[in-house]
């Protein structure tokens, strides 16, 4: 599959011609929408209830691990759904009804119908929908891993182990420990200076996203098995917190690769025209597999990062039609399209992670230098 190579010049890349090519394809794209994707995503959805059905339905046995896997990945579909349906993926799709569009999904009540997460849905949605996608892979992207791991997790002095276990531990944690506060202070940063949380801010995570969150999974849900005795609410609870580690070294998997790699751009200075945008955003995500809905779904159809960030208002079907085209367009312009499995981009995260290799650099649009910036963001320290 192709991959970002040393000689490759982003000067040479026909950029207007590339822009046409896109906005045509796009064009095409929008002729296809239909009431097929709003059956599709409700295909989608089904299965992830599904799952959790099956979870709960033998979570008060004992704790194991089948119970665990099915209330694990009815939470990575939460995420999956509020993932594309926020990015407005459904709302020009026919049939679609508003609490199934960016205008109704997890707004007010409906949040603890649609996506009961750590996470608050307004803070997920600015800080990932605008500030991410607005300025991927530069200082201003808040998920720049490279960056955001400066300091302890990437500090050549400390040692490699301990560095190592620091990341297994943000990964069963990361939406809790490291994603909900800092989503949160993304958007308050939108009305005041940078800074951390505030006290009343760090309040707000606490009553708005961890309660209601702990309350639900790892409270009332154990106690509705209370009928059945102490060992039913006990395995249900265990199977809970399993649930919980599964889910977030599901979703950690699958979202941390997607702009992390020695073979990937980092840019310090923004495009200039919408055409070195989307030049920008396939030269600093990766794919993985693709096709197919289960391998999609176990992906959480992050595996189209690429076709994504170009196009980040698709359903999940049109994903899977404008894949091969935008490929085939990469490929005529010459344009690196990275594509591995999702262990070999996990492997290449780690290592950028723990300061084992580099990203690459772009100091402008085709100027590459040496991978250092100041960190900002940072990922805590969990160790």
């Amino acid at each position: 599959m192709s991959r970002a190579t040393p000689d490759f010049d982003p000067t040479s890349v026909d950029v207007e011609g590339f822009l046409r090519d896109i906005r045509a394809l796009r064009t095409e794209v929008d002729a296809s929408v239909s009431e097929a994707d709003h059956a599709h995503l409700r295909r989608i959805e089904r299965w992830g209830r599904t799952a959790t059905v099956l979870g709960l339905a033998t979570c008060w046995l004992m704790p194991n691990p089948l119970s665990a896997l099915g209330l694990g990945f009815g939470r990575s579909t939460r995420w999956l759904l509020m993932h594309h349906v926020g990015h407005r993926g459904y709302d020009r799709v026919p049939g679609a009804p508003v609490e199934r569009t960016s205008k109704g999904f997890a707004k007010g009540r409906r949040r603890f119908l649609d996506w009961l997460d750590w996470i608050l849905p307004d803070a997920w949605v600015y800080e990932h929908n605008v500030l991410h996608h607005s300025f991927t892979g530069e200082d201003a992207d808040p998920d720049l891993l490279e960056r955001n791991a400066e300091g302890s997790l990437r500090d050549p002095n400390r040692p490699l182990a301990l560095r190592y276990l620091q990341l297994a531990l943000l990964a069963i944690t990361w939406r809790a420990s490291y994603y909900a506060p800092e989503t949160l202070a993304s958007l308050r940063r939108k009305h005041r200076p940078n800074g951390p949380l505030t006290r009343a801010e760090w309040r707000e995570v606490l009553l708005s996203g961890y309660a209601p969150y702990i309350a639900w999974n790892f409270v009332l849900l154990p106690a509705l098995f209370l009928p059945l005795g102490a060992w039913a609410a006990f395995s249900a609870l265990c199977n809970s917190l399993m649930a919980e580690v599964i889910t977030n070294v599901h979703t950690f998997l699958v979202v941390g690769p997607n702009h992390t790699g020695e073979d990937l751009y980092r840019f310090d200075s923004s495009p200039e025209g919408r055409g070195e945008r989307y030049l920008q955003q396939v030269i600093g995500s990766a794919n993985y597999r693709t096709g197919g809905d289960w391998n999609d779904y176990l992906h959480l159809w992050l595996n189209y990062q690429i076709e994504h960030h170009v196009f980040p208002d698709l359903s999940m079907l049109q994903y899977q039609r404008v894949q091969p085209k935008l490929r085939a367009l990469c490929g005529k312009y010459g344009i690196p399209y990275v594509q591995e499995s999702v262990w070999t981009r996990a492997r290449k995260m780690v290592d950028i992670i723990v300061g084992k290799s580099s990203m690459r650099r772009l100091a402008r649009l085709g100027a590459a230098a040496p991978a250092s910036a100041p960190a900002s963001g940072p990922i805590p320290d969990v160790a």
